[in-house]
């Protein structure tokens, strides 16, 4: 048996992890592979029975998962983004919550013959929608404008809401036969408002007390904090049954929107153990479906699917939205934006059981229809995400332009060099007199630190795509690349070679401590600023079939130092140390012009054909 439950347990986290890097490879939802690889090592094989694997352990692994997925979700919400969105969060999560709640429940009813009772508890669940799809949906869009916050907190927030109403329907079920099951339902509800919000806010402070007067070392602060998120949900579920999805949101909620201990390294730790988590529930809970439950499904749950994507998500936002000043093509996506997630996959598997409990037979019907519902909306929206946003002036399919941290002579004049010839760009900087130098040249600049919390609040990053950090601080620089790394990616943040005043300090600071490495390896900022003079100018040239990029490099005078690659289509390439590109006939290559030769560079008296492209106002 310990063979078989070796076994098991690898191929879980085996299954997981391969499907999630299968589908970043192939760029689509990873709960489509994670949800279908699980169905196929289940019903389909037989390979995998949790149920035998796990036996009683099972749904208690599924609970204390949830709750690490929710606390998580709590710790990247901002209150700030709260004072911005009030007004339609309030309606989504008042109107909007209620109105999905009446349709999804009639529609279960009527399409699916459940009784009402079942219909009531299925609609109350499909309220909720799912932050670990919507989360890398948002994260891959950028959108602009209020509608990725407001995605973002009903995500986060409903999902416990969904559960408490869950736990009502579920308490005037069981107090059905009394006189007053009403009140029963609605003292239910509030004994589980009341326990996740006073447990949430005493685990936060369990946490917040001890780090803030260094009683936690930092090596213990990301078990101890596990800890406390397993041991605030479970005794909110002791004292009232759901509670514990509230608390642990709230508990991160709290402890994100305080401002004296820091909680970054949380999230990223938290973020990691989120993917392997939501990895194996999906495996699990797909696993456990039965060949006679995917036969239940016909037509009629197609059906319900639709009427919850093409009339109760609309009527929800139209509703929830109608006085708010959200644009109409904000609404409109919003009306296409619904997936669910683990939490309703994982509620509702709890509450089946519970009602089969109470002799409705048709109770663990919910169970396949809910799957169909999560693997149906994920596939919809999360593959027409993209396009939709497009089509909207959302977002962009592949944002091209460059955030450049500095805005100094020679890098407003690489800024104005990608500027006019289409490419966004945006200059931060905290010196006012380099902000307005770049203004005057016409280029978008931003007063402020890259580093500041409110900086990312304030600029849009929808249309850019890399950070090229160009200051004269080195360590500015790395943690401009690790602040931004999240939006960007490893492969899109930039700065430049270490100064070689501190030798050793380059090689202390490994390769995951800043960003990729702009130009050359010897090109500091000092030696860019010696390069460029007092006026910086940065010039194109157009490769041909007779003249590419070999022919340019040996027939270059010394004083070219190339910075980018601008292909037909708009695409921007970056030449940096560890991958350089490969120009090819049609791209222009964009490079400084030196006033002093590079080092290492072959002296040459024949210059290639240029474009003039002055980057100073001066010029």
């Amino acid at each position: 048996m310990h063979r078989e439950w070796m076994i098991g347990l690898t191929s879980i986290v085996l299954l997981g992890a391969a499907a999630q890097w299968l589908a970043w490879r192939l760029r689509i939802p990873s709960i489509l592979l994670l949800l279908s690889t699980g169905v196929l090592a289940g019903p389909v094989t037989g390979f995998l029975n949790p149920d035998e694997l796990l036996g009683p352990l099972l749904l208690p692994f599924v609970s204390l998962s949830v709750a690490v997925i929710l606390f998580e979700g709590g710790l990247n919400l901002d209150l700030r983004e709260l004072r911005q969105i009030g007004g339609p969060f309030i309606g989504l999560a008042v109107i909007g919550v209620l109105v999905t709640w009446g349709i999804s429940g009639l529609a279960a009813n009527r399409l699916l013959q459940l009784d009402v009772e079942l219909a009531a508890l299925l609609g109350a669940v499909l309220v909720v929608t799912g932050p670990t799809v919507i989360g890398p949906l948002l994260r891959h869009l950028r959108l602009g404008g209020q509608v990725g916050a407001l995605l973002k907190w009903e995500g986060i927030v409903i999902d416990p809401v969904g559960a408490m109403l869950g736990v009502a329907v579920f308490a005037f079920v069981r107090a059905r036969g009394e006189t007053d099951a009403t009140s029963v339902a609605l003292i239910e509800l509030g004994k589980t408002l009341v326990a996740g919000v006073l447990m949430g806010l005493a685990g936060a402070s369990l946490l917040y007390w001890p780090m803030r007067r260094y009683w936690i070392p930092d090596t213990l602060q990301n078990p101890v904090t596990l800890a406390t998120v397993f041991g605030v949900f479970t005794a909110s579920n002791l004292i009232q049954a759901e509670s514990g999805l509230l608390a642990v949101t709230l508990m991160g909620l709290a402890l994100a929107n305080q401002k004296v201990v820091p909680v970054r390294h949380l999230i990223e730790f938290k973020e990691n153990l989120t993917v392997l988590l939501l990895s194996n529930l999906f495996i699990i809970l797909s696993a456990r479906l039965t060949v006679a439950d995917l036969q239940t499904l016909d037509w009629r749950s197609v059906a319900f699917v639709a009427v919850l994507m093409l009339v109760a998500r609309p009527v929800s936002v139209l509703l929830a939205t109608m006085f708010s000043a959200l644009t109409w093509s904000e609404r409109a996506f919003l009306c296409c934006m619904a997936p669910r997630g683990i939490v309703a996959a994982s509620v509702i598997s709890v509450f089946a059981l519970e009602m089969v409990e109470l002799g409705f037979v048709d109770a663990q019907r919910m169970v396949p229809v809910t799957f169909l519902v999560v693997f149906s909306t994920v596939l919809i929206y999360g593959l027409g995400a993209s396009p939709i946003a497009q089509r909207l002036g959302l977002a962009q399919p592949n944002p091209q332009g460059v955030l450049f941290v500095g805005a100094h002579a020679w890098s407003r004049a690489m800024a104005y060099a990608l500027h006019r010839r289409g490419c966004p760009v945006l200059m931060v900087d905290s010196d006012w007199t380099s902000v307005c130098s770049a203004r005057m040249a016409g280029l978008p600049a931003y007063h402020g630190s890259i580093l500041a919390e409110r900086t990312l609040d304030e600029i849009n990053l929808s249309p850019l795509g890399r950070l090229l950090a160009l200051t004269s601080n080195n360590e500015v620089n790395s943690l401009a690349c690790l602040r931004l790394r999240e939006v960007f990616g490893r492969r899109g943040v930039y700065q430049l070679a270490f100064t070689s005043a501190a030798p050793e300090g380059v090689e202390a600071i490994t390769a995951d401590q800043r960003g990729r490495l702009l130009f050359r390896k010897d090109l500091t900022f000092l030696r860019i600023a010696e390069l460029a003079g007092a006026l910086p100018n940065v010039t194109a040239v157009r490769l041909t079939r007779e003249f590419d990029f070999k022919a340019f490099k040996s027939k270059q005078v010394a004083d070219a130092l190339p910075l980018f690659v601008l292909k037909e289509n708009g695409d921007v390439s970056v030449f940096s140390v560890d991958e350089p590109p490969a120009p090819q006939p049609g791209d222009q290559v964009l490079y400084l012009v030196a006033t002093v030769p590079l080092p290492g560079e072959p002296e040459s008296q024949e210059a290639p054909p240029r474009e003039s492209a002055s980057g100073t106002a001066e010029s």
